[in-house]
């Protein structure tokens, strides 16, 4: 256990000694458990995930909250019992103090998860996909905490960029307004989820491994306390055309505007009418989204425990 700021985190052993080693480390959500496909399929999902982050060459660390503590690095039961156990509550971060002042269960989000990583000393976060800025905030101002934790937690995100019913065009510029780099791993374009292609040019692409490693750190030595964003398209085989996301999604936001859905309940209502539209397909796409991004982020962990090592002369 640690607690040097003040908030209990209690590590699996393997988790600690990979840290204490010096070696590759992936944090992962709990939310992906707690809120997204029926158990069993949860519980089998995480596990594959945890899995690829393996094939990378890193330790997973499944991030979750209990009983006070912030969990990093969840056993094969507990994976069972949070996939089994009904309402625990999603976390974002704004809930962390409430959640760990209560002493109950908590599943975390992406924003969440990169406050936990680095309180636990862990470089490289993986999520198949981050929130941004939704459609039409120009009047509702609905923008992800996942955006906004960015700017304040020194972790580097590995993702296939964000969802398509979000306004990725603005959710882009929010990063670039907040200084928080992004950076496409062996592809041109910001990604979208299950779709290869946003529509949107990358700022910058890098296909070197050990490069962004070094431009990672590079990012933290120039003082700045905020994340470092780094996109993998999911594989062709498993994308779904982007056009073909977009027509849903656009006649999802007319329904739901003419049935007065708004705010939280949204983003469930869109993807479900994207999941109808595509007969179940982006369903299956949103499970190797989650794989392929998890197996990138174990090769790019390891690249910076191996920049880091040669470094320090570890």
């Amino acid at each position: 256990m640690s607690a040097s700021s003040g908030i209990p985190v209690v590590y699996t052993e393997e988790v600690r000694e990979a840290l204490h080693d010096g070696a590759a480390v992936v944090a992962l959500e709990s939310n992906v458990i707690t809120h997204g496909l029926p158990y069993p399929d949860n519980a089998a999902t995480a596990r594959k995930v945890e899995d690829a982050v393996r094939a990378g060459g890193a330790v997973p660390a499944t991030i979750c909250i209990e009983a006070g503590r912030i969990r990093v690095g969840m056993s094969d039961s507990d994976i069972e019992r949070f996939a089994s156990l009904p309402d625990i509550p999603k976390v974002s971060s704004r809930d962390m103090p409430l959640v760990l002042a209560g002493g109950g269960l908590g599943a975390t989000t992406v924003a969440s998860s990169v406050v936990a990583a680095e309180l636990a000393g862990i470089a490289f976060f993986s999520s198949a996909g981050i929130g941004g800025v939704h459609r039409g905030a120009q009047e509702t101002w609905d923008v992800s905490s996942d955006l906004i934790q960015f700017t304040r937690s020194k972790v580097a995100v590995v993702c296939a960029g964000a969802k398509m019913i979000l306004d990725l065009g603005l959710t882009l510029e929010y990063l670039e307004t907040q200084c928080v780099p992004v950076v496409a791993y062996r592809s041109d374009d910001f990604p979208a989820f299950y779709c290869r292609t946003s529509g949107h040019r990358a700022p910058h692409r890098l296909d070197d491994e050990q490069v962004i490693a070094r431009a990672v750190e590079a990012h933290w030595a120039l003082g700045n306390n905020s994340s470092f964003l780094i996109t993998t398209p999911v594989r062709e085989e498993d994308a779904i055309d982007s056009a073909e996301v977009d027509t849903a999604i656009r006649e999802a936001v007319a329904r739901a505007a003419a049935d007065g859905i708004s705010g939280q309940g949204i983003t469930k209502y869109l993807m479900r009418a994207v999941d109808a539209a595509t007969d179940g397909r982006s369903a299956r796409a949103n499970m190797a989204v989650l794989a392929s991004c998890a197996e990138a982020a174990g090769r790019l962990a390891v690249a910076h425990a191996t920049h880091l090592a040669e470094r320090t002369g570890r």
